[in-house]
């Protein structure tokens, strides 16, 4: 499979630069390159390109107006988005675009090369019938103690609403973010996340049971042995996952 790529940057150093590391990766083919928003839709539109490297700060419109526009397009399937930029303070809102990546310049030829890998990994094990599907979040980008932080979903084990907050719990730590439960919810896939209660979220991967306590309630229990109250008005959920 050769992965088809438009290069987007007003800087031409920077163009060039990406284009010499794309050249040594065999089945990558640079099928155009442009320097301002207006263009990158444009090309984009006619190439049908795989991926887009794109850079935030352009001339006329950023790279997330550029986005936008693109899945704004009626019956055009997008593709995949690598922002490139020299800022880390896009990162978030580059993630909540369901970007691919995001490369901070200067980047080495070692970083670039494990983008293109998770990218062909993705292509890879993901049907064509399911490729213009919805696109669930694969990471979940926030700042914590200074950092941007980078989380796997596949790493969360459950998720908890604390008022104007949502606390994530891996099998090592937890991170409270300020997001809605709604808003996370609709981010991740329902064949892995359920939700159990107003104020909870499962991975299912990590569930070891559903349990009927002496009290009438019900409960879900984690590998680890952690207990989720499952409120009534949610058994029905999984009860339907459990017969299917």
């Amino acid at each position: 499979m050769t992965i088809q790529v438009v290069v987007a940057d007003d800087e031409v150093l920077a163009r060039q630069k990406l284009r010499l590391l794309l050249r040594e990766q065999t089945d990558c083919e640079v099928v155009g390159e442009c320097a301002t928003a207006a263009e990158t839709i444009a090309l984009v539109r006619v190439t049908h390109p795989d991926l887009v490297f794109l850079d935030i700060r352009m001339p006329d419109m950023d790279g997330f107006d550029v986005v936008q526009a693109l899945s704004l397009l009626p019956e055009f399937a997008m593709p995949r988005i690598v922002f490139t930029t020299a800022y880390d303070q896009y990162a978030l809102r580059a993630f909540e675009v369901h970007a691919a990546d995001y490369l901070l310049k200067p980047f080495a030829p070692e970083r670039l090369q494990n983008t293109l890998q998770r990218i062909r990994e993705r292509a890879n094990g993901v049907p064509a019938t399911e490729k213009n599907g919805p696109r669930y979040t694969t990471r979940i980008v926030f700042r914590s103690k200074g950092r941007i932080l980078f989380l796997p979903v596949s790493e969360i084990r459950w998720i908890a609403a604390e008022e104007n907050y949502v606390r994530i719990s891996t099998e090592a730590e937890s991170h409270l973010l300020r997001e809605t439960m709604v808003r996370l919810e609709e981010r991740l896939d329902p064949q892995l996340f359920l939700r159990v209660h107003r104020s909870a979220i499962v991975n299912l991967q990590h569930v070891k049971e559903v349990r009927n306590e002496p009290d009438g309630e019900t409960a879900v229990i984690l590998m680890n042995g952690q207990r989720v109250p499952m409120s009534r008005s949610y058994r029905t959920r999984i009860q339907r996952l459990l017969h299917h």
